[in-house]
C-alpha cells in the first residue's frame, strides 16, 4: 500500500478534524475499487447530519489528506456518510441519540432485553420495557441495536384518517 496510512492512522489524523467541525468520527474504511480506493468515513452528532454536514466535513477531510498526503499515489473516492440504523451501539453516545427508539440490547450476561430507550447519561442506559423502567449500566451492555419499526395503515397518528371504518 506504499506510503498510505493504515485505518488506525486515518483515524487519528481525521478524530480532531471531524471534531473541529462538530462531528464524532464513528469509522474509516478504505476498500479497493478498480484501479482506485473507496474512503468511507462515517461521522455523527446528536441531531443526526445533514447534507449540508456531509458536504462541510467532506471539504475538511480532503483538505486534511490532501495536507498530510495520507492517501498517498493511487485516487481515491471520497464518501463522508453518517450511521446506517444498523450501526450497534456501542457508545454512550449511540445509546443517547437512540432516545426514543426501539432497541434490541444484548447484556453481557447473555441475556437480551428490547424496549425504548427512554435516556442515556454517563453510567448507563434507561429502557422502558413492556411500561416499566430499566436502568442498565453500560458494563452490563454487550451492545444494542435499534430495531425497524413500520408504521401500520390505521395508526391512531395516521393523518390520512378521516374517521370512516370499512
Amino acid at each position: 500500500m506504499g506510503s498510505a496510512f493504515s485505518q488506525e492512522r486515518l483515524m487519528k489524523l481525521l478524530e480532531p478534524v471531524v471534531g473541529a467541525e462538530g462531528f464524532d468520527l464513528e469509522d474509516v474504511t478504505v476498500t479497493p475499487a478498480g484501479k482506485r480506493r473507496m474512503l468511507r468515513v462515517v461521522v455523527d452528532r446528536d441531531g443526526g447530519v445533514s447534507l449540508d454536514d456531509v458536504a462541510e466535513v467532506s471539504h475538511a477531510v480532503s483538505t486534511a489528506l490532501d495536507d498530510q498526503d495520507a492517501m498517498g499515489a493511487t485516487p481515491y473516492v471520497l464518501e463522508v456518510t453518517s450511521p446506517g440504523v444498523d450501526r450497534p451501539l456501542t457508545l454512550p453516545r449511540h445509546w443517547r441519540r437512540a432516545k426514543g427508539r426501539l432497541v434490541k440490547a444484548e447484556l453481557s450476561d447473555g441475556g437480551v432485553l428490547e424496549g425504548r430507550v427512554a435516556g442515556a447519561d454517563g453510567t448507563g442506559v434507561e429502557l422502558d420495557v413492556a411500561g416499566s423502567s430499566r436502568k442498565i449500566e453500560y458494563e452490563d451492555l454487550a451492545r444494542g441495536r435499534v430495531q425497524v419499526e413500520f408504521r401500520r395503515a390505521g395508526d391512531a397518528d395516521d393523518a390520512d384518517d378521516d374517521g370512516d371504518e370499512g
